[in-house]
């Protein structure tokens, strides 16, 4: 089964302007992220997917594939969209531009499910540990069914702790889940997606991914422990800084 991922990156963040151009470990942000898509064996082709001519030219700097798409495209999984149209690919993997993945065998955790699975459309969930992200709007967060399908997404803290507004996690039945920002698609289900109109929900929350559940479509979520990081605004860029990849992220190969 062909596997594509497409890495939506837009130049103008309000937030982070040229943000995909930004260095990180002495490569530009969209280096790292397309090299760490590129690492997972079931992944057939990369492409990344940007209205940006500057980007543009860094991917084809360090030897990677890149479309340009139009500037009209509401989101990053329209953008997604737009690219998978044109290639025959059965699952389409999206990859947040800014979501560097210091182990890339997170991919392991969404893909080979998503294989074995019959959903339309998955995504990973990851335990969280800090109360200042689980009150960070820029986090976001979900909460799942005990079959780990999600029921909604949220800039705010869910589910909200009435009796202890400070709970982080003291059983697996009070764990707070932040939304990592990888997504998976049979094709007819991204084709789908992006045929429908903008939501309440997406309007309000500024999330994509409750367009489908507004729709009633279900969204399956898979749980992983391995770490990345969303590259937000350059306080982001600066912590991620400091971390320190797997070596398999910083070898000297041009991808």
């Amino acid at each position: 089964m062909s596997v594509l991922v497409v890495i939506p990156a837009r130049f103008g963040s309000s937030r982070f302007p040229g943000k995909p151009l930004s260095t990180l470990w002495g490569k530009p942000l969209i280096q790292t992220v397309y090299k760490a898509a590129s690492q997972h064996a079931s992944v057939d082709r990369v492409i990344v997917a940007t209205d940006s001519l500057n980007i543009e030219k860094c991917v084809q700097g360090f030897h990677g594939e890149v479309v340009l798409t139009g500037s009209s495209a509401r989101t990053g999984t329209d953008r997604v969209a737009a690219v998978a149209s044109r290639i025959p690919a059965e699952v389409i993997v999206n990859i947040q531009g800014d979501e560097v993945l210091l182990d890339p065998r997170l991919l392991e955790d969404l893909i080979d499910p998503f294989l074995q699975s019959p959903a339309q459309m998955g995504t990973l969930r990851r335990p969280m540990t800090t109360l200042e992200n689980i009150h960070n709007p820029n986090v976001v967060k979900v909460i799942v069914d005990s079959t780990g399908k999600a029921l909604y997404f949220s800039r705010s803290t869910i589910p909200f702790h009435r009796d202890n507004q400070n709970h982080v996690s003291v059983s697996s039945n009070h764990t707070i889940y932040e939304h990592v920002g990888v997504y998976i698609y049979r094709r007819q289900m991204l084709r789908e997606f992006a045929a429908m109109p903008t939501g309440m929900l997406e309007a309000a929350e500024s999330l994509e991914q409750l367009r489908v559940m507004e729709a009633g479509i279900t969204i399956q979520t898979w749980e992983t422990s391995h770490p990345s990081i969303r590259i937000d605004t350059p306080d982001d860029l600066a912590a991620a800084e400091e971390m320190a990849p797997l070596s398999a992220m910083t070898t000297q190969d041009t991808r």
